[in-house]
């Protein structure tokens, strides 16, 4: 692994000087231009203002804030409202029947339109999601490879951050039992995320960054051991916590530790070595003060999702569900901090809102028969389709606030 250059030197979000200043009218959120992961964006010494991108928002919450202000609930549908004028990410999943040159191209002119930043989440590789609720992706690796040539294309020489395939390093083939005695599709997943970081990342403007999954899920010396496999030496760095709930002070520690065990294995260290986020705080962070050499400023920066964190993750009743599925549509969580890149920590480059807030996870069970989800008491709808009571919640138990 080659020593990164230093994070200051250049470009995060990689914007153009043009957009400077400029407002949007939708959102208040705001962005930095700081240092991003190619060694080619140099030249940024100070952070330039912009903003990030708005995408129109799902067929289905427009027809939600519609029925809610015939039904004379005003405050909701203006909180739904300010839910889908929140910047959020674009979702690129190579569905059937879609082009996705024409796609990115799309929404990178319309960003640019808005004098925006867009966030891409790109959502192909093959066997995504274990073949779960979300499932699909390419077939392989040569369709793969392809469709991400396309997604370059589309991009070009515009700006982009790209949140570069959720789950496919925290959720490897070989973690659901899907892959061979040899590993051969763990390392097709490898080879598959290395090529998409030296494509994309081959582009003028672009920023991106690898899946380390959240802090209750891999430890530090379980992800960073991944991340290295995926070149993430060749990425501006890693994102937590894409589609789930854990709390903003758990994810800045966990990042913190993965950012510094990667730090110290970059000096030639072993992951194994590196405290993970069950360690005392205290000692944890003490062992990266004895241990790493380079200066914080070096090490690698991640990004937040913060989409549906409001409150936290769900804590399901003890002894209720065969299997809880805590990340799957659990009741009663509020949207989170708004996008931005004033995190307040030297590490986190932004809180971005990656999962786009009100879409369904799935129709989770909890391990019973169905077809209900025993949580809600009601079918869910099928994965990223519209899901107005839990847009409604999202709105109402938000925090901060969206309305006022």
């Amino acid at each position: 692994m080659h020593r990164r250059k230093n994070r200051r030197s250049s470009a995060l979000l990689a914007a153009a000087a043009a957009t400077a200043g400029l407002l949007l009218a939708a959102t208040t959120a705001s962005v930095a231009v700081a240092g991003g992961g190619h060694g080619h964006h140099g030249g940024v010494k100070k952070p330039v203002e912009n903003r990030f991108y708005v995408p129109p928002a799902n067929p289905g919450a427009l027809d939600q804030i519609a029925e809610l202000e015939a039904a004379g609930q005003q405050e909701d549908a203006d909180g739904l409202r300010a839910l889908i004028s929140t910047p959020q990410a674009v979702w690129l999943t190579g569905q059937e029947g879609s082009n996705v040159k024409h796609d990115a191209r799309r929404v990178v002119k319309d960003a640019a339109r808005q004098r925006a930043m867009p966030v891409l989440a790109l959502y192909n590789v093959p066997g995504r999601d274990c073949a779960q609720y979300s499932a699909g992706g390419a077939s392989d690796t040569a369709e793969y490879q392809k469709w991400v040539k396309d997604v370059a294309k589309g991009i070009g020489k515009h700006h982009a951050v790209i949140v570069l395939e959720p789950d496919s390093l925290a959720l490897m083939p070989g973690d659901c039992g899907q892959d061979d005695e040899e590993g051969t599709l763990t390392a097709a997943r490898f080879a598959e995320v290395r090529y998409a970081v030296a494509k994309l990342g081959s582009l003028p403007n672009t920023t991106v960054y690898l899946d380390a999954g959240h802090s209750n899920w891999h430890s530090v010396n379980s992800i960073v051991p991944r991340l290295l496999e995926a070149d993430v030496a060749d990425a501006r760095g890693f994102y937590l916590n894409p589609s789930n709930y854990q709390s903003d002070d758990d994810l800045a520690h966990y990042g913190t530790l993965i950012s510094g065990c990667l730090a110290y294995a970059a000096e030639g260290g072993d992951p194994a070595s590196c405290p993970n986020q069950w360690w005392p705080r205290e000692d944890a962070l003490g062992w990266l003060a004895g241990n790493v050499t380079a200066d914080q400023s070096d090490w690698p920066g991640f990004v937040t999702d913060t989409s549906r964190n409001g409150q936290g993750p769900w804590t399901p009743p003890a002894d209720t569900y065969p299997d809880p599925q805590d990340w799957c549509n659990p009741p009663d969580r509020g949207a989170g901090k708004r996008p931005t890149t004033e995190t307040g920590h030297p590490l986190i480059d932004a809180h971005l809102w990656i999962k786009i807030p009100g879409e369904s996870d799935g129709q989770c069970l909890r391990g019973t028969e169905g077809p209900e989800d025993p949580a809600r008491g009601m079918v869910d709808p099928p994965a990223g389709a519209w899901f107005p009571e839990q847009a409604l919640e999202l709105v109402r138990l938000a925090n901060p606030p969206l309305l006022g």
